[in-house]
């Protein structure tokens, strides 16, 4: 928009209000009206260094506690692998055999024993059990990898939402500066009152949608600065301003390869794959049942006195016998398998479910793109070249007042939702990378303006 139409159409928007504002109140408070009504400084926002996308995610990735939380699970669970094969704690036993009840406290009349007992699970069963453990570690990483895709994700999006609330104060205040501008012209104007009643009525109108506009805003702004607040480990209500552009000029990657990406990269889906394989070692754990443990045993005994040899030993030996309690073990493998088949269920389903994503978050991206060029390429200049022909028939008595109203506000709408498709293609694109569990390339770093 050329600053020369600009400047005439927010001179008419103001003067048409002026006048209006005279047949209710004083020029003087008409024209503080409007500049209360639609000025103003953004505080919250202002008192802030700007941070970038990279530098927003950086910190949210570093101290976000969603991130924090999946890190100690998977500590939790490296911490468990040790443990998980090894063998039981060895038993103790001192045993008196033998002891008369005359004298119950003389235990030289006895059979003393001192003994060292260890059972051995069957063969193959700690290494079965050291490997489900390790399942578990793998799962834990894809989950905080999910975790870390996740949070990334919602601050890019959180990220977004900011800019474009900032934009599109920008939009407004370029605006309403020009209506600033030009109140001393209005202030002359005043005084000719050749304005119809429906026209200053509709000028009125007009210029609350401006003011209605910024409250619209503000609000979007310090709702997005809370959720990014939020993600970045800090007070909701701290003052945050974001700087960057949008990445609507990224080309977007075909179908199949986004789905081998997602096949390749998508956490969730590498959790699932791992839950999947730690149900077929239970499984095969669970087969291990008829293996029998054996336990062995050890041990020192001392024999009365009138006992030829005192002094000798006790080795003894003793195994389960897991065919006698068959019913167990056969619902144990079956409760198993089941468990098995149900990871293998949960995975083709989370795999399917991750191709509709797919395909959902790039159609809607392809349209948001197409939406974004659309207003810039063809929307938009034809708005400004109306805008300017309004702007001279007016000059020359040709049009009338709404006509130019009319033309302006079609242009700011123009830009406001310019604005909202270019956000909308970024929110997208950070479903793709939900959808995939990678990061797309100019997704960090944006190709496009402010402004069309």
């Amino acid at each position: 928009m050329k600053s020369i139409f600009c400047s005439m159409a927010a001179l008419a928007l103001v003067m048409a209000w002026s006048i209006a504002g005279a047949q209710t109140q004083s020029p003087s408070s008409a024209l503080a009206g409007i500049t209360a009504l639609m000025g103003g400084q953004h505080a919250n926002s202002a008192a802030a260094q700007p941070l970038t996308l990279n530098e927003v995610e950086r910190i949210a990735l570093a101290v976000n506690p969603e991130i924090e939380v999946a890190g100690r699970k998977l500590a939790a669970a490296q911490a468990h692998v040790p443990t998980a094969g090894a063998l039981d704690d060895p038993m103790a036993m001192v045993r008196a055999w033998g002891v008369p009840l005359a004298q119950p406290w003389d235990y030289n009349q006895s059979q003393n024993m001192l003994s060292l007992t260890q059972t051995f699970p069957g063969a193959g069963k700690r290494a079965l059990r050291t490997s489900v453990a390790m399942s578990d570690v793998e799962v834990a990483k894809a989950e905080l990898e999910q975790a870390r895709l996740a949070v990334r994700v919602r601050t890019h999006k959180a990220f977004d939402d900011l800019l474009r609330a900032q934009d599109e104060l920008k939009i407004h205040d370029e605006h309403v500066g020009i209506a600033q501008q030009a109140i001393a012209a209005a202030r002359i104007q005043y005084e000719t009152g050749k304005a119809p009643q429906q026209d200053l009525l509709k000028a009125q109108v007009e210029l609350t949608r401006l003011a209605e506009h910024m409250i619209r805003f503000e609000q979007d702004a310090e709702v997005a600065r809370a959720e990014l607040n939020t993600l970045l480990r800090r007070d909701p209500a701290s003052p945050l301003r974001v700087e960057g552009e949008y990445a609507v000029q990224t080309a977007l990657p075909p179908l199949p390869a986004l789905k081998d990406d997602a096949l390749q990269t998508r956490p969730d889906l590498a959790a699932a794959r791992g839950a999947a394989e730690r149900s077929r070692k239970e499984q095969a754990l669970a087969k291990k049942a008829y293996t029998p443990d054996f336990t062995v045993s050890g041990g020192y005994m001392l024999m009365p006195p009138n006992v030829s040899m005192r002094n000798s030993y006790m080795v003894e030996g003793s195994m389960n016998l897991p065919w006698l309690n068959k019913h167990k073990h056969d619902a144990e493998i079956a409760e198993s398998t089941a468990r098995a088949t149900e990871q293998d269920a949960e995975l083709d389903a989370l795999q399917n479910e991750a191709f509709g994503q797919i395909q959902e978050a790039l159609v809607q991206a392809e349209a948001a793109q197409r939406m974004a060029h659309l207003y810039r390429d063809e929307l938009r200049p034809q708005a400004e070249a109306t805008l300017q022909s309004s702007v001279i028939a007016y000059g020359n008595n040709k049009t009338d007042l709404l006509n130019l109203l009319d033309s302006q506000m079609v242009l700011i709408d123009i830009d406001l939702t310019w604005l909202q498709q270019v956000a909308e293609f970024d929110a997208r694109l950070a479903d793709l990378e939900m959808a995939t569990g990678k990061t797309l390339s100019g997704t960090s770093e944006q190709t496009m303006g402010v402004k069309p």
